[in-house]
């Protein structure tokens, strides 16, 4: 073989050799850069315990930039950190990122974090989630293990979620737990003042006499919150006249609210007959009103 063949022959294999290559330092590269990412993404989460709040936002942000690339760390962050800023941080970031997959990590906060800050941060990132928090709201609602304040967070979302979701919330307000038809007929009100959904006043109306009396003054709060439904008015009275001082409670103030002149008559009577203190007062200061 001649020189000029020779030489030909080297580059040609060279090429060859080089080509072959080129996939590997790609693959060099693309770990590469996801390392470099990877070591971002723990400076910044790092960075989310900072006394600093300008610091703390300013991370968050860069973190949400990041995306679904910050989920694993920010999640074990939330989950795992001892650093109680960073937790709540966390919280608040993932609400930022605003990938869904992120929920059940988030209602785990809820419901385990022992910082008050942590589960209404957590709340707050639930929320924005619409109609795929719902169910994962509705777990939190049916279990028996947790707390009042994880219940009215829990129901906070789902009145926040409202007209996001109509047919999951009104599918819940028919649910046979007691916590979950409270929370979802309270969720309804901004459904309603949008649409004025028949389906959905019927459900409060029938909550109106339910045999769960956070359902009775949940469906009452609810109708005081509307525009003036007239089919409500006569049971709204009616309930003036209910043993539980809660529900007489409630519906003075829904009445009030309406400026139902109407009552003015069985609220003079039944401030004649209240014994509730509290109650009298709430009394006289609604019939003042409607009479003014």
């Amino acid at each position: 073989m001649d020189n000029k063949k020779l030489d030909n022959y080297s580059k040609s294999k060279l090429t060859n050799e080089e080509e072959k290559e080129k996939p590997k330092r790609g693959e060099l590269n693309i770990r590469s850069k996801k390392k470099s990412i990877q070591n971002d993404i723990k400076l910044l989460i790092k960075g989310l315990g900072d006394e600093n709040g300008l610091v703390r936002r300013s991370h968050a942000e860069a973190l949400a930039q990041l995306g679904s690339a910050a989920l694993p760390e920010l999640i074990n962050t939330l989950l795992n950190s001892k650093n109680v800023i960073q937790r709540r941080a966390a919280a608040k970031t993932l609400k930022l990122v605003e990938d869904p997959t992120a929920l059940p990590h988030l209602i785990k906060a809820l419901t385990t974090d022992s910082d008050s800050i942590v589960k209404f941060s957590a709340a707050g990132a639930i929320a924005i989630f619409g109609e795929a928090a719902v169910n994962h709201l509705i777990f939190v609602l049916e279990n028996k293990e947790y707390t009042e304040m994880q219940y009215g967070l829990a129901a906070w979302c789902l009145e926040f979620i409202g007209a996001k979701a109509p047919n999951s919330i009104k599918k819940a307000a028919k649910s046979k737990n007691t916590n979950v038809k409270s929370a979802a007929i309270s969720a309804l009100e901004e459904h309603i003042r949008q649409s004025q959904d028949q389906e959905a006043i019927q459900l409060v109306e029938s909550a109106m006499n339910d045999h769960a009396e956070n359902v009775q003054i949940e469906a009452i709060k609810l109708i005081g919150k509307l525009y003036r439904i007239e089919s409500f008015i006569p049971t709204l009275i009616l309930k003036l006249k209910n043993k539980s001082p809660d529900i007489r409670k409630a519906s003075v103030l829904s009445l009030m609210q309406l400026n139902i002149n109407e009552a003015i008559n069985p609220l003079k009577a039944l401030l004649k007959l209240e014994q509730d203190k509290n109650i009298r007062i709430i009394i006289k200061l609604a019939i003042k009103r409607i009479d003014n």
